[in-house]
């Protein structure tokens, strides 16, 4: 197990990808390996295994029916041990309430990466979670820090589907239906269930995850909006099939209503020679979101600028909102035009890929860091976001080399202990309002 590791390349095809979000894809590493109109025939090509994963229940609408047939050299049963429980580190899943903090908006310093070797599995900071694994609802937001590639070493989320948002360092994410590789601007989903390695692309890597307990992320409705612009079916990004026949002791975690647990297997488990279907990890370039906004006056709705979206059973209320803050331009007439003061019954956990956010340009939001803005507690522009913004000449003015990002969720997220405890909590973010003067004066409109 403490051999020297070296990445070993997915064999019989080069890393490739399909676009489309929901397809329905096929694609196979060796010539005939997937079935012609039938999922399970009686002996499959090339002594493979017909094996499938299910997203949905079976009877799940057909809309948002979710299931992939693979074809694989070892059935998953067969990746198998007897398993151990481990330490989970620093990952929480909710329900977890480990302290009880006061009322106020909070703000953290970036988490700096650790010295020596830390896997991804080991690097895992959780910030906050919502809601409830066990019940399929709501999520948790992680900080991710890695300096070292997951060695023979291979690890699925039984709880939730997981939104990979790099910061800084590229990823490899290899996974049992192939390879996606990430950089900051770019994210991945990997569905529940899928089994993958995480690798480094160069040097080490900060970045946040969102654990997404409740329904699988899909592209938000457009309404008056119409058929174009925001994210775009065509750039998301499913790999194509790459499979591993590799005889090598290996450990498999497994992460199973908020348990690590963990078994030596002799093989990889990336061993999927060819596979079917709509249930598969993707990605997406950050960078290929169209937004909108107003032309004339006012400063709209933050939902204009969802990417994706996880339903809950209440139409129009979100279990999860993935939402961006990318370049744009800002033009509309006689409006104050950073986010206005607000108070919202969704709960709002932000990050900052890069740049300064536009709302908060008077420093201590830096890249790398994030903030929490509660279920109905105060929020808004910064005194220099308020003074700035209410002199500025309104002439267009566009917004670059900037990328914040929201997970709004309609549940209260709950603080982690570790979170709580951080030297770059920010204890004393609550009071920014404070330095708001008072302008009023009842004789001068």
């Amino acid at each position: 197990m403490n051999a020297p590791f070296s990445p070993s390349p997915l064999t019989r095809n080069e890393t490739g990808y399909m676009p489309g979000f929901g397809n329905g894809f096929e694609t196979e590493a060796l010539p005939g390996a997937l079935p012609v109109g039938r999922n399970s025939p009686q002996k499959c090509s090339y002594g493979l295994y017909a094996e499938q994963l299910s997203g949905s229940p079976f009877t799940a609408p057909r809309a948002t029916n979710e299931r992939s047939w693979l074809y694989r050299i070892r059935p998953t049963v067969a990746h198998w041990g007897a398993f151990e429980r481990v330490d989970p580190g620093l990952w929480r899943t909710a329900p977890c309430a480990e302290v009880e903090l006061p009322l106020a908006p909070m703000r953290w310093d970036p988490l700096p990466l650790p010295e020596g070797e830390v896997s991804f599995l080991e690097g895992i900071r959780t910030i906050t979670t919502a809601g409830d694994a066990g019940a399929q609802s709501g999520m948790g937001a992680h900080v991710y820090l890695v300096t070292r590639s997951m060695a023979d070493e291979y690890f699925y989320n039984a709880d939730a589907e997981m939104l990979f948002l790099p910061q800084q360092g590229a990823l490899r994410l290899a996974t049992e239906f192939g390879v996606i590789d990430i950089a900051p601007g770019e994210i991945a989903v990997v569905p529940r269930g899928v089994k993958l390695r995480v690798e480094l692309r160069g040097g080490p890597a900060r970045g946040y995850l969102c654990e997404n307990y409740g329904g699988a992320f899909t592209l938000p409705e457009r309404g008056p909006i119409g058929a174009n612009c925001l994210a775009n079916q065509r750039d998301f990004l499913t790999p194509v099939a790459a499979y591993e026949d590799r005889e090598v002791p290996s450990l498999l975690t497994v992460k199973w209503g908020g348990v690590l647990w963990r078994t030596e297997i002799g093989q990889s488990p990336l061993d999927v020679v060819a596979w079917h279907g709509n249930y598969a990890p993707y990605k997406y370039d950050l960078k290929r979101f169209s937004p909108v906004g107003p032309i004339l006056f006012d400063h709209a709705d933050p939902s204009i600028f969802t990417v994706m979206t996880s339903p809950s059973e209440t139409p129009g209320t979100a279990n999860i909102d993935f939402v961006i803050f990318p370049d744009r331009w800002l033009v509309a007439e006689n409006t104050f035009r950073p986010p206005w003061y607000h108070m919202n019954v969704m709960s709002e956990f932000m990050g900052l890929i890069e740049g300064v956010y536009d709302a908060k340009p008077g420093g201590g939001f830096t890249p790398g860091g994030f903030s929490l803005h509660n279920c109905m507690l105060p929020h808004g522009p910064d005194v220099t976001a308020f003074e700035g913004a209410s002199a500025a000449e309104l002439k267009p003015h566009k917004l670059e080399g900037t990328l914040a990002f929201m997970l709004e969720t309609r549940l209260p997220q709950r603080v982690t202990r570790f979170a709580a405890e951080a030297p770059g909590f920010q204890r004393d973010y609550a009071g920014y309002g404070a330095g708001l003067r008072k302008h009023f004066n009842p004789n001068q409109r």
